[in-house]
């Protein structure tokens, strides 16, 4: 059984929280007494989804676009009416792109990857630290990926993406370390979701190859350290990058 990480009271949004990681998440946060909203674009998924996690807590679904700057504001407003405020945010939305090489790499699918994968999680924080700044109190985590440290082959779009979602955690986590804020983020390995129809075979093959221990991350391990850099326990670490790789990450 799963050891159980104190959130009692605490309102956090998860963005992609329909499905997969965002989903293992979500519900490790309600089994620890948080309320969640779930922001996503999937309102048929997030409907049943909320149902599910509504059997166990306090639970909210956000239909909201996070590529779009108003529309992330916008729901950061309606989470705080639904919730009665924000403490946390986990900003996990995302998708693979095209496995192929940089020169065989279609412009419209590269900026697409780096409007959902890094700049929506620039507006998802924009528009919720002032709330965590007014009230001196805050936890983000970040999903970034081992490919933003490491660089996937035939990967370049997500892999840079992720790479500014480290810098990003980095930067912003310096911003607001003299308040009570937590900014850090997580480099998981790949987990078996929605995502993988998104790739290869082959390119799947090639991340469980770089694994030391040898299969994949399981969404319930990736839950299991959010839950934690969510939590008021963790109070001193800030601009983290926190490795759940399976061994693969060489620093």
């Amino acid at each position: 059984m799963a050891n159980r990480i104190d959130l009692t009271g605490k309102r956090a949004i998860v963005t992609g929280g329909a499905q997969g990681i965002g989903y293992a998440i979500a519900e490790r946060f309600i089994e620890s007494g948080a309320s969640v909203a779930l922001w996503d674009m999937d309102e048929t998924l997030m409907a049943e989804s909320v149902k599910s996690l509504s059997a166990k807590g306090t639970a909210a679904g956000i239909p909201v676009d996070v590529t779009d700057p108003t529309a992330v504001a916008d729901a950061a407003s309606r989470t705080k009416d639904a919730l009665g405020g924000i403490d946390i945010l986990v900003c996990n939305a995302g998708i693979a792109g095209p496995a192929v090489p940089v020169v065989d790499y279609p412009v419209e699918a590269w900026n697409k990857v780096i409007d959902l994968d890094l700049n929506a999680v620039f507006y998802c924080c924009k528009a919720v630290v002032p709330t965590m700044v007014e009230q001196n109190y805050g936890r983000i985590v970040n999903i970034a990926s081992i490919a933003g440290k490491e660089g996937n082959p035939n990967a370049s779009g997500y892999s840079a993406a992720k790479a500014g979602v480290i810098g990003l955690t980095k930067s912003l986590g310096k911003e607001l370390a003299k308040q009570e804020i937590g900014v850090n983020c997580i480099t998981p390995a790949a987990a078996r979701t929605a995502i993988f129809d998104q790739i290869s075979q082959q390119h799947i093959d090639y991340m469980l190859s770089k694994i030391p221990r040898e299969r994949f991350v399981l969404v319930e391990e990736i839950a299991a350290m959010a839950a934690w850099l969510a939590s008021e326990e963790n109070s001193f670490t800030t601009g983290g990058v926190f490795d759940i790789s399976g061994g693969r990450a060489t620093y």
